[in-house]
């Protein structure tokens, strides 16, 4: 089994801590708005991972966190209540909201599913230890990590520390002993949050996985993931914690997979093109969505257009077809479907890096034959339910999300926002809204 490794930007074998034993944590959503088609590959890319790995006989434990406090869901709080403190009924809509599109796009649950608000004991050890070892400092109630306390910070990201200081845009604070160092624990008014040996206060974004992937993991794991958006600062931030307090490599696989951009553009709620599960999977039969994230490899931009999700939805209607002949049966233990020799050849595209693509193409270079031998059918269909996690149901007819109009439209709207043609912007959303096409205009993200 191979996969590419951030950390070494090279396509290394996965090589597990504990043998036949795989500890994976994902990083997860904050939950202050719907998930979006983003997050749909994301968590897609993970779940093929995690079915991949167990099917070919690792243990694997799956991890995959909620920040469920964070100033998003404070500031969404006091927008919609007018009490920041209502964050928990924000937090649980979209858990709630997130599990179902889960749900529909045949994701496994994970095996640990944390919220940092259940977290905070945790947390709180992890900071002390890390003010104990010389990596972080109270001021002021707050708590922040000394970057230039830990030598090899940057090496996840290719950055170096005097280039990051010397271009950095950074709020003067002077609580800081350095503008680059991050909170750890930021101070709120007593007898809010959570009360710690600094005051009472609230965890930073970045300690908040460094301590629950060593609660329920242990200080080292074996695959890291998650966006690569989220690389720097995130990840770079978690290794220097996790690192500064175990002294150890924290991760030996760093995984993540690429944006989903919308007319080459990265998919952003400030730009306009910002389109959430909820809403695609209204106009998409999920398996096509689920089949159209995984034709396309993972550590590569995919870009959301019409034209793919129509050759999509035909060839995802193509193999319900195909397979249609034959019924799966539970009874079908994994290492009878390793024998079929069609089997074989696309297990070995997806433990070269995943590539389920290059699967893809196996499969149907082989469907003709396959449906001369129904025996072989029916153990390659349940390798694709079990590993691709694609039913073979067949699809209800809808209309794809994009038609041409909404498509040039869309196009259009982006035009008028980078002009600063507000009232055009306006105009076209307007208009998108009354074809049933939800667009959201929001900052933050």
């Amino acid at each position: 089994m191979k996969l590419t490794n951030t950390l070494t930007g090279k396509v290394e074998e996965l090589k597990p801590i504990e043998r036949d034993k795989i500890k994976m944590y994902v990083c997860g959503i904050t939950p202050y708005d719907y998930a979006h088609i983003g997050h749909g590959r994301c968590y897609i890319t993970f779940d093929i991972l995690y079915r991949l790995l167990r099917f070919i006989d690792y243990d694997v434990t799956y991890c995959r966190n909620f920040t469920d406090i964070e100033d998003k869901l404070l500031k969404r709080a006091e927008d919609e209540f007018k009490d920041k403190f209502q964050y928990t009924k924000i937090a649980q809509r979209y858990i709630d909201s997130y599990h179902q599109d889960m749900k529909q796009l045949n994701c496994l649950d994970p095996d640990i599913e944390p919220r940092v608000t259940q977290t905070i004991p945790q947390i709180i050890e992890f900071i002390q230890a890390l003010i104990d070892s010389g990596h972080a400092y109270e001021s002021n109630g707050s708590v922040y990590y000394s970057v230039r306390s830990f030598p090899d910070y940057g090496k996840l990201s290719k950055r170096d520390i005097d280039e990051l200081l010397a271009g950095a845009r950074v709020d003067i604070n002077v609580e800081k002993k350095d503008p680059l160092d991050f909170a750890l624990w930021k101070k709120e008014d007593e007898g809010t949050f959570w009360n710690s040996p600094w005051g009472y206060g609230r965890p930073g974004w970045h300690i908040e996985c460094s301590a629950m992937a060593a609660t329920f993991l242990g200080a080292h794991i074996d695959i890291h993931g998650g966006g690569m958006d989220l690389i720097f600062p995130h990840h770079e931030n978690e290794i220097a914690q996790s690192e500064g307090v175990h002294g150890a490599p924290f991760a030996r696989h760093w995984v993540h997979n690429a944006f989903v951009q919308i007319n080459k553009e990265k998919m952003s709620k400030s730009l306009g093109n910002f389109f959430t599960l909820q809403d695609v999977l209204k106009e998409i039969d999920p398996m096509v969505v689920r089949y159209y994230i995984l034709s396309h490899n993972y550590n590569i931009p995919l870009d959301f257009s019409q034209q793919d999700i129509e050759a999509s939805q035909i060839a995802y209607k193509r193999l319900c077809s195909a397979f249609e002949p034959v019924q799966t049966s539970e009874g079908i233990i994994n290492d009878d479907i390793k024998k079929s020799p069609v089997v074989q050849k696309m297990l070995a595209k997806l433990e070269d890096d995943l590539n389920v693509a290059g699967c893809l193409g196996i499969l149907f270079e082989n469907i003709k034959l396959l449906q001369q031998n129904l025996d072989q059918l029916v153990l390659v269909k349940a390798f694709l339910q079990r590993v691709l996690g694609i039913t073979l149901a067949p699809i209800e007819e809808k209309q794809v999300v994009m038609t041409s109009e909404i498509q040039q439209l869309l196009n259009e709207r982006m035009q008028a926002r980078s002009e600063k043609d507000w009232a055009r912007a306006d105009a076209i959303r307007d208009r998108l809204q009354e074809l049933g096409f939800n667009i959201q205009d929001k900052k933050g993200f």
